[in-house]
């Protein structure tokens, strides 16, 4: 496997998806490509990536003038950094977000600021977002269908991970595009990991997330970390992984009350050093224990 190299989603013709190689990383990163009458990419990865996306429409034989939508799950850059690009190189796309995320599409400053605090050093992978023209967006809020002509997304409002999250479901392939609402997906471990992100993480919210995909009674989750699963097994199990994960951070602040402290322990132990390499392990299990600690202020308040 490399960045760039394009799979077929098994079980549904139409679907494919990318690997973006996104921070270095393999099986970190995917960008989905619903092939038909109107062909849509779901998610963006961080536009450092955008060659291979336009490199899997070639592939797959759709000009770029016939995309016509580019579909978010959310604004964070590692799944909206790419939309800009893709924009003005698909002229005919309409881009699809969350109306509360729509306006950080236009002007993406604050977008990066709270992206730099988050994820720090890491922010060497990233490329300045282009922002979208304003008539090339088209806001989305819950019960909304996009149209692709021979099928449809409906979109299901998921704000516990970020207030702008949807995801998106096909009703006949019974496949969901889940953003982070359904967690990472980790081929190497065959398992899930938490995503904690700070400023918006919300446990409850979180958890209600994942009830709204199990009510959609999905066949295939597609995740935009890494890759799409059939086991929807894999629903009940994040909500156990989630949930386990902020009482171990919430106990080892009672212990050490000391944030920073806090976040060094978890650093020092994360087994996703081995998976994703030390610079990228060490800083997603510190963004995430930062979004806990923030989670927690917030629930005391």
């Amino acid at each position: 496997m490399a960045a760039g190299d394009l799979f077929p989603v098994e079980g549904h013709d139409a679907y494919h998806y990318v690997e973006t190689g996104m921070y270095d990383v393999l099986e970190y990163g995917s960008v989905y490509i619903i092939e038909g009458e109107r062909p849509a990419i779901v998610d963006t990865g961080i536009g450092t990536n955008v060659e291979c996306i336009l490199d899997a429409l070639e592939e797959l034989d759709i000009a770029l003038s016939e995309v016509g939508v580019i579909a978010p799950t959310h604004v964070h850059l590692d799944h909206a950094g790419g939309a800009g690009f893709l924009a003005e190189a698909c002229p005919n796309a309409d881009v699809y977000v969350h109306e509360i995320g729509a306006p950080h599409l236009v002007d993406t400053s604050r977008l990066v600021e709270g992206t730099k605090r988050a994820v720090q050093d890491a922010w060497q992978f990233y490329v300045e977002p282009k922002p979208v023209p304003e008539e090339r967006i088209t806001p989305i809020s819950d019960g909304d269908v996009i149209d692709l002509g021979d099928r449809a997304l409906e979109v299901h409002h998921a704000p516990g991970h970020a207030p702008h999250q949807v995801i998106y479901f096909d009703p006949d392939a019974r496949a969901v595009f889940s953003g982070d609402a359904a967690g990472i997906w980790v081929p190497e471990l065959g398992r899930v990991v938490e995503t904690s992100p700070p400023p918006n993480f919300d446990l409850e919210g979180c958890l209600a997330d994942v009830e709204t995909i199990e009510a959609l009674d999905p066949e295939t989750i597609c995740f935009g970390h890494f890759g799409p699963v059939h086991d929807t097994e894999v629903l009940s199990e994040y909500a156990e992984v989630l949930s386990e994960w902020v009482g171990r951070v919430e106990r080892k602040r009672s212990e050490l009350e000391d944030d920073e402290a806090v976040v060094e322990h978890f650093v020092a132990e994360t087994e996703m050093q081995e998976v994703w390499g030390e610079r990228k392990g060490r800083t997603e299990t510190s963004m995430n224990v930062r979004g806990v600690l923030r989670y927690l202020d917030n629930r005391a308040q």
